[in-house]
């Protein structure tokens, strides 16, 4: 953002991520406009001549979802449907953003083409594995039903996988599962109603019936899965753990761990944020380091996003890891602060309006991230 460019957020005005960012926008004397997602989601917008355009998340809004799907209904709250359908409208809608972008010579935060590739798990995780971030081993193709997902893992000698939707998101149609002889277990907070339909839940369920758990993934696959090898994550006390390191302009300032009684580590199904330096200890700054740096080269893996959410796995051993995701809106970390006191969304502006930091190499900085802190009050 250069000179008096406007700032414009595509957003749900609403939505807490907007008024956050817009709360942070107004401290640094920023004025911002948004852009409705309801809007993008029904047809071809404009936005102004030379404005600088940040994308944020379409979801919690059951309108622009039903939009998005194309449908002539709302789901019911939680319902779990048309996954697909909705990853069409989202890509249809992002390009006829580029389109207004680039007739208006406007400036885009985060590229359609970016975040698309960042919705899709499996086009992601390819990206990363062939840009040597380390990644957990994956399935090759998307089983299309149950048995093929049985027949899959026994081809490759697995027992113990994480089952995600292609195009889903906070955890949602997620499946932790382990299986043995005669015996099964999904740990998922996918809610499965007697109708069949599925509803993303906020209680973390155990399935060990195989006909529940068939019925899940057979409703789930006709939108497209990925399968992923289950990596064992390290533990403090009596929880596992795992790390969201948003990275900023190449820099990684803002950590929350995320600490669970079960597989499933997502902050909103009742988990609890863990303790960085704690884990930073148990690691030893080399391999937490190394660590750091493996986010930055899967952030790196999408040159045209100022920002990105990393999810990392360390290993029970401390030493190694693997990034699981990268998220296109992964920057909602409430009461999280940089080295320089900053919040996610006043870093972004302020990589925003300096252009980032650089090292004397060229490259960007990466100074070690401060522990975790609670956000001062206004």
């Amino acid at each position: 953002m250069t000179g008096r460019a406007p700032l414009v957020v595509v957003g749900n005005p609403e939505n807490r991520r907007v008024t956050m960012f817009r709360t942070a926008a107004d401290r640094a004397g920023v004025p911002v406009s948004v852009l409705p997602w309801r809007e993008l989601a029904s047809g071809p917008v404009r936005v102004p001549a030379g404005a600088t355009v940040r994308v944020d998340s379409p979801g919690e809004d059951s309108e622009v979802d039903r939009l998005l799907r194309g449908a002539d209904r709302t789901g019911e709250h939680g319902e779990i449907l048309g996954l697909h359908r909705w990853y069409v409208g989202f890509r249809d809608a992002l390009r006829r953003l580029a389109d207004a972008v680039d007739t208006a010579g406007a400036t885009l935060l985060n590229p359609p083409d970016e975040i698309l590739v960042m919705f899709d798990k499996r086009a992601c995780h390819a990206r990363l594995d062939a840009a040597g971030v380390p990644v957990p081993p994956a399935l090759p193709g998307s089983p299309v039903d149950y048995p093929q997902l049985r027949t899959m893992m026994r081809a490759a000698g697995w027992r113990r996988v994480f089952v995600k939707p292609a195009h889903g998101s906070s955890a949602s149609g997620v499946l932790a599962l382990q299986t043995a002889p005669g015996r099964i277990l999904a740990t998922t907070s996918v809610e499965l109603a007697p109708d069949g339909r599925l509803f993303n839940s906020l209680r973390i369920r155990h399935y060990t019936d195989e006909r529940d758990v068939a019925s899940i993934v057979d409703r789930l696959a006709p939108d497209g899965l990925h399968v992923e090898r289950w990596f064992p994550k390290a533990g403090l006390v009596d929880r596992t753990i795992d790390l969201r390191v948003l990275v900023i302009a190449g820099q990684p300032g803002h950590i929350v761990i995320r600490a669970s009684r079960g597989p499933l580590t997502n902050l909103h199904l009742g988990n609890a944020r863990g303790d960085l330096d704690a884990v930073r200890a148990a690691m030893g700054r080399p391999a937490f380091e190394a660590a750091l740096d493996s986010c930055v080269r899967a952030a790196a893996c999408f040159p045209g996003s100022q920002h990105a959410g990393v999810d990392l796995l360390v290993g029970t051993d401390w030493r190694r890891h693997v990034v699981a995701e990268v998220n296109a809106f992964g920057d909602l970390l409430p009461g999280v602060l940089d080295e320089s006191g900053r919040d996610s969304y006043a870093a972004e502006l302020h990589a925003l309006r300096t252009g980032g930091r650089a090292s004397a190499d060229g490259r960007p900085e990466r100074p070690r991230p401060g522990p975790e802190r609670e956000a001062r009050a206004a």
